[in-house]
């Protein structure tokens, strides 16, 4: 029977004198008692003693006095046992039932084999022990073993699983990734019931040892493009990695560049048909971000709606999201050198009416759209940062008086402020968050040009971003493919209009997958 004793013998009143460890001459563990401390070498040079007091003191000295780190004293057939953890990110119940209780019922030939934990593992190297700790283990120390026994006890702080408020759907699954990679994983095992879809874990930042999972069919993905962005996770070194900026950051080709050469998603659907294009997955632990690569510009404009609704209606939104990224780029710049340089282009009837708008304006075209612009990007992030149903009103009431205002004081004209209002209405038509902010960032620089040369500046502007576009790269892999390299079935394909599932032959080949056919099937029923 195990008899617990209270935390006065914890080894915090240790001073490191008393923490001294011998070896006998001959280097023999099992020659020495527990009494003499001797020092188990383990292969990697780390070591742990026959004395669970000693340990548990070595473990302490390495982490320093944190409030929540806990240790637990009991004896045990006349010898000593040692828990250690940290109680804020460890079940205690189950630290009663699952280890405290099995141990008082055993004798000690049989102690590790009583203790109930599905999950356990020994460390032999202090540097192991402390990990397991961080994770969230219960370190077991029994008086003459020189190991330390992790005991799989954590607790977990999880939401519930429900639809992303940013990716909703009309039709498809209404359920997302949260915050634990466990869960996140199981809802792609759920869904993909083949033994080729590989799971691979990496330990990211020195000081949060976040996992970080690499997800993959191994069928379908291109081995060269695995082991490249195996070869970008795995060279990461820093401190801390908790947010998926951090890794998007540090695996992306061009960080410099406004376009996202990642896709960042929360839903699961989106996520396995991702990978069974061949495409690979990145989860980081505690986040519901979901990272894809490689991507093309233009599956950064696909819905999961798209995939969910009829060939006719599904291509009319694609080509529709297409033409509003074109809207939202050029449409300001277009005014700017309409108004300034090139008036003859319009009719003129209209060049009457804009021209008696403008007259009275005090400011330059540029100066006047910036000005609007700004205001409705405060307006944005204004909305943003509030609480839902404030922020939608500020968004909505903060537009109507601010454009009126604007009017009635003579700082810009109405055909400007409707100029600027199907602008932002266009940006915010692109399904990737990523995208939306970069599509409103670009068309400044475009205005600039506009405003400097009218319709050879706008004109040099979209050339300059055309070759951008053309040079980037995700994972290795063209960014703006089927465009550059241009490949004229894969446009038509499944592109700029939605195929019907049963002509989808091939997969796409931006990501070089290993099959590239046979991915839907076909309808043989049709041809009786």
């Amino acid at each position: 029977m195990a008899v617990w004793r209270s935390g006065e013998d914890s080894p915090f009143s240790l001073s490191a004198a008393e923490n001294t460890k011998h070896q006998s001459s001959d280097g023999s563990p099992s020659s020495l008692s527990a009494a003499e401390n001797t020092k188990h070498q383990s292969s990697d040079g780390g070591s742990f003693s026959l004395s669970a007091a000693e340990n548990t003191k070595q473990l302490i000295d390495l982490l320093g006095k944190s409030g929540d780190l806990k240790e637990r004293t009991f004896s045990f057939e006349k010898a000593e046992g040692r828990l250690l953890y940290f109680e804020t990110i460890v079940d205690s119940a189950r630290i009663e039932e699952s280890i405290l209780r099995p141990l008082s019922e055993t004798d000690r030939q049989n102690a590790e084999e009583a203790l109930t934990v599905l999950e356990r593992e020994e460390k032999a190297d202090p540097d192991k022990a402390i990990a397991a700790l961080m994770q969230g283990k219960v370190l077991l120390f029994l008086e003459g073993r020189p190991i330390g026994i992790a005991c799989g006890v954590e607790t977990f702080f999880l939401r519930s699983i429900m639809e992303p408020a940013n990716e909703k759907v009309i039709r498809g699954s209404h359920d997302g990734f949260v915050e634990s990679l466990n869960t996140n994983i199981a809802l792609i095992r759920e869904r993909i019931k083949h033994p080729g879809l590989m799971i691979e874990y990496v330990q990211l930042g020195q000081k949060t040892n976040t996992r970080v999972a690499i997800i993959y069919e191994k069928e379908i993905a291109n081995p060269e493009l695995v082991e490249e962005l195996k070869r970008r996770v795995n060279s990461i070194d820093m401190d801390m990695m908790f947010n998926p900026g951090f890794l998007e950051d540090m695996v992306e080709d061009s960080t410099l560049s406004p376009f996202p050469q990642v896709l960042q998603t929360e839903r699961p659907d989106r996520a396995i048909a991702n990978v069974m294009d061949g495409r690979i997955l990145l989860f980081g632990d505690g986040s519901p971000t979901c990272i894809i690569m490689p991507v093309t510009f233009f599956a950064l404009y696909q819905s999961p709606d798209d995939y969910n609704a009829r060939t006719i209606p599904g291509s009319f939104y694609r080509l529709l999201r297409f033409i509003s990224f074109l809207i939202a780029i050029m449409l300001p710049g277009l005014y700017i050198a309409i108004v300034g340089f090139h008036f003859e282009v319009l009719p003129p009837d209209l060049i009457l009416n804009i021209k008696g708008g403008v007259q009275t304006i005090p400011f330059p075209p540029l100066i006047e759209v910036l000005a609007m612009e700004l205001a409705i990007e405060i307006i944005r992030e204004a909305g943003v940062r509030l609480p839902t149903p404030i922020g939608q009103t500020i968004g909505i009431v903060g537009g109507i008086i601010i454009s009126d205002a604007v009017v009635s004081a003579g700082f810009a004209s109405r055909t400007t402020v409707i100029v600027v209002a199907v602008t932002a209405i266009s940006s915010f038509v692109a399904p990737s968050a990523e995208m939306s902010t970069a599509t409103r960032l670009i068309r400044f620089p475009l205005m600039i040009l506009a405003s400097l040369f009218g319709f050879y500046g706008l004109m040099f502007g979209i050339v300059a971003l055309a070759i951008h576009l053309c040079k980037l790269e995700s994972l290795g892999r063209p960014y703006f493919a089927p465009m550059a390299p241009f490949r004229l079935k894969d446009l038509l394909r499944d592109t700029f209009i939605k195929q019907s599932a049963w002509k989808k032959k091939t997969r796409p080949l931006d990501s070089r997958p290993l099959k590239e056919g046979a991915e839907f099937g076909s309808r043989e029923w049709a041809k009786k």
